[in-house]
């Protein structure tokens, strides 16, 4: 079946309510507390904002944008020394929205917009690589640093925001002036200080209301002339400006004034400057923001462990999720201390379209839904999933979920009516909305009568087949387990349960359903024995203990299979180190003969260098006129000696190739010049064992040669083979692999699928035909019968498929 791609035209009001159940969803799967984790990884304010408030994007292709954003700003983080760093950066939006309006920005958020320039710049040159980061490089292409603007903000605004008095010639005199005036005052104090010492109180200048004043004795007040400001709380002081100052403040005052003017006057050239290149501003802060966020989801992605998901166009493409784990379990694992995060691990074929999930309550049911759903939410935010391997999944347009209790007294809402209305809304939302979607249902069914129950649970199932790409649901329901049975879109799965230490192990289990456990979980809890009995023995002729042991059967056949697959894992890697060990000394001994020969040859012209030397001296001394008879006779002894230490072997015939002895072959001794037998050969046959007279000895394949002069050829590496041992009948667990559905197929068609499974079957082979007619069925038992490797045929058991399914027993 082909879901649809184009979601046809909405009412406001179906918009509306698809917007409710997309909020509702994010809330029930705490994507706020994901939001909230990303902006703790924000390198500025303005991301950390944006982070708490993460808009999923509405296409995939903006999904594929920002994931590819995330991956290399992180690699790039890693690669730079220290980080990254967005030192510097401020949102600017208030700012130049103030300049626009023809406001004017104070010195400091004017100077933020020249330091957020100049980490614009930096982090551009970081950035700029076409090859290695194409989508940062193509985000960074819209942005414009502005260099003029930035330098005349940083000549005109001191360090703090000070307008410099460089920024204008007027502002400098006016500010000299002033200093004058404050020079001149305080030396007139000074003065004062001294000459009116006895009738102060202090000699120190203090201040009241922005003016200077001398502490002045309550009874001494005539004797210094001026304004009175204050006077102490008990009124033994008096605070007096002295008349010789007065004008100089208030010349001061008038300075102040007008230095005020002018720094405005500048700030607001300034603002208009910032206001005439506002647009490229924005863009700038938005490009910045969006790096900030990139590099704050590949921060957060790694401190999670996580990878690259791979996003699928293909709505009906597969979900392929190996360890995945709850990122919240693992932010409270690492930040809290809490326990370790158990992964699940998720493989849903094209064709499948309903997952029951069955188990013990605190089994972790609720927890795989959310982790499967914030997994989705993450990949289409551009993070990357908290997974091992390479996570695969489509691009999921919708998110909806109806996990939780709905109960609400204020709007009179049960339990039961709360998770109708929020499934309606669901329902409303994919008959509208885009497509693919996932949804995701917490014990779907529950809080009503328990067969009622069922049958609208079953209806909403295969509705949903029918409507999402994939539905998630937990249940305890027996009857939802058998769906998959009837229809090949639904499949089973369930959370493990110890039953030696009655607790769940919050592992997830593909193709085999769940059992409740409750009176396991109960016992555990310590609920009364007597009352647990009871139970025990209404329970048993309602007919569940039958399917229940079947159940526990299967659990406890997949551990076994399972221990038996660590251990043959195990074996295996043992013997692909032995394997490797092997190959090395078969590569360090072809060394070392390599190595022996090149000593050979060294020696060899050794040799023949001193042999010449020798030569050369016994001419020189033939030659010598005192030379007699004796020496001559000496001289040609020592030639002779010399011609028969240095005589070349005799010449050989070119060695055949591909010459090798075999046990039994007559060769020759290198080394002895000798002939032997072979006795053995070592495995690598690299060493033969040698019987030359009465003497035994083992030598390299390199030291002999066949009687014929032929050189033997040295072996290829050696390969370490490998046989796998199944246990005789093969698996008896029905799995994927030995199930084969030939449901539609004509009767010769099926005899062709079969045979073909067949061929490859190391225990029986799960044949899945359906009842209907009973043609394909009847068809198929005939033809079985004059196969010769089958040995039996039988239905397959109730929970299988019954009569539905045949097992197919090879001999």
């Amino acid at each position: 079946m082909n879901l649809p791609v184009v979601s046809p035209p909405i009412t406001a009001e179906a918009a509306l309510g698809r917007a409710q159940a997309e909020r509702e969803t994010l809330d029930l799967l705490e994507w706020p507390r994901v939001c909230q984790n990303l902006a703790d990884f924000a390198s500025t304010r303005m991301g950390g904002d944006a982070a708490r408030t993460l808009s999923l994007p509405a296409t995939l292709a903006a999904s594929q944008t920002l994931l590819a954003r995330t991956v290399e700003m992180a690699v790039l983080d890693d690669l730079s020394e220290g980080g990254l760093s967005f030192r510097g950066v401020q949102d600017l939006t208030a700012v130049l929205l103030r300049c626009v309006k023809g406001g004017v920005a104070s010195g400091e958020e004017l100077l933020g917009v020249a330091e957020t320039q100049a980490a614009a710049r930096r982090l551009r040159r970081q950035v700029d690589d076409p090859q290695l980061r194409p989508s940062c490089t193509a985000l960074i292409e819209a942005m414009v640093t502005l260099p003029e603007l930035e330098q005349r903000l940083k000549f005109a605004i001191e360090e703090g925001g000070r307008v410099a008095d460089r920024a204008s010639p007027s502002l400098a005199g006016l500010r000299q002036q002033w200093q004058s005036l404050r020079q001149e005052r305080r030396d007139t104090l000074q003065a004062l200080l001294r000459r009116l010492a006895p009738f102060l109180q202090d000699t120190v200048v203090a201040e009241r209301h922005g003016r200077p004043v001398l502490a002045v004795k309550a009874g001494a007040v005539g004797q210094v002339p001026g304004q009175v400001h204050d006077s102490s709380a008990s009124g033994s002081t008096v605070f007096v400006e002295p008349r010789s100052v007065l004008s100089l403040g208030n010349k001061l005052t008038a300075l102040d004034a007008r230095i005020r003017e002018e720094e405005l006057r500048v700030l607001a050239e300034l603002s208009a400057a910032v206001a005439e290149d506002a647009d490229d501003l924005r863009v700038l802060v938005d490009v910045l923001l969006q790096l900030d966020l990139a590099l704050a989801r590949g921060r957060y992605g790694r401190w999670l462990g996580g990878t690259a998901p791979h996003l699928e166009s293909d709505p009906e493409a597969p979900f392929r999720l190996k360890d995945l784990r709850h990122p919240l379990l693992v932010w409270q694992q690492k930040r809290s201390g809490g326990p370790g995060v158990v992964p699940i691990s998720v493989d849903v074929t094209t064709d499948l379209r309903v997952v029951a999930i069955t188990g013990p309550n605190t089994g972790g049911k609720t927890v795989t839904l959310k982790s499967i759903g914030l997994a989705a939410l993450m990949a289409r935010a551009g993070m990357l999933l908290p997974c091992s391997g390479q996570p695969s999944l489509p691009w999921c347009a919708q998110v909806l979920a109806d996990i939780g209790d709905e109960q609400s007294l204020q709007q009179s809402l049960s339990t039961f009516s709360g998770h109708i209305k929020r499934i309606g809304r669901i329902l409303d939302a994919l008959k509208r909305g885009p497509a693919p979607a996932l949804v995701l249902l917490d014990e779907v069914g529950a809080g009503t009568d328990p067969s009622e129950g069922t049958a609208l649970a079953t209806a909403l199932l295969r509705t949903l087949a029918d409507r999402a790409r994939l539905t998630i649901a937990t249940t305890h329901f027996g009857e939802l387990k058998a769906l998959k049975y009837n229809d090949d879109r639904f499949e089973n799965a369930s959370v493990a349960f110890n039953a030696e230490t009655l607790s769940p192990t919050y592992e997830l289990l593909w193709g085999i359903p769940g059992r409740s456990n409750a009176l396991a979980i109960a016992t555990r809890l310590g609920l009364d024995g007597q009352v647990l009995d009871q139970a025990r023995d209404l329970l048993a002729p309602a007919g569940d203990g039958e399917v229940n042991t079947v159940i526990r059967g299967l659990e406890e056949q997949r551990q076994r299979q399972q221990a038996a697959a660590e251990d043959a894992a195990a074996l295996l890697a043992r013997t692909e180190l032995l394997h490797d060990e092997l190959l090395q000394r078969w590569q360090k001994q072809k060394q070392q003969t390599a190595e022996r020969q090149e000593q050979g040859r060294q020696r060899l012209e050794r040799s023949i260098r001193e042999g010449q030397k020798e030569v050369r001296s016994l001419i020189r001394r033939l030659r010598d006129e005192r030379a007699d008879g004796e020496t001559a006779r000496r001289a040609g002894q020592r030639l002779r000696s010399l011609e028969g230490s240095h005589r070349p072997a005799p010449e050989r015939r070119q060695p055949k190739p591909g010459w090798q002895p075999a046990i039994g072959d007559r060769i020759r001794l290198l080394a002895l010049g000798k002939a032997a037998e072979v006795l053995a050969i070592s495995e690598d046959g690299l060493q033969l064992t040698v019987r030359c007279g009465v003497m035994r000895t083992t030598v390299d394949l390199t030291a002999v040669e066949s009687l014929d002069g032929r050189k033997p050829q040295a072996p290829p590496a050696p390969v370490v083979k490998i046989k796998a041992r199944v246990a005789s009948g093969g698996a008896q667990v029905r799995t994927s692999r030995n199930t084969l559905d030939v449901r539609g197929m004509r009767v010769h068609e099926a005899e062709a699928a079969v045979e073909e499974q067949l061929r490859g079957a190391t225990g029986p082979v799960w044949v899945i035909h359906g009842i209907g007619t009973g043609k394909l069925k009847r068809g198929l038992r005939e033809w079985l019968d004059t196969v010769p490797y089958v040995d039996r045929v039988t239905d397959a058991e109730q929970g299988d498929g019954g009569p539905g399914c045949s097992v197919v027993w090879v001999r």
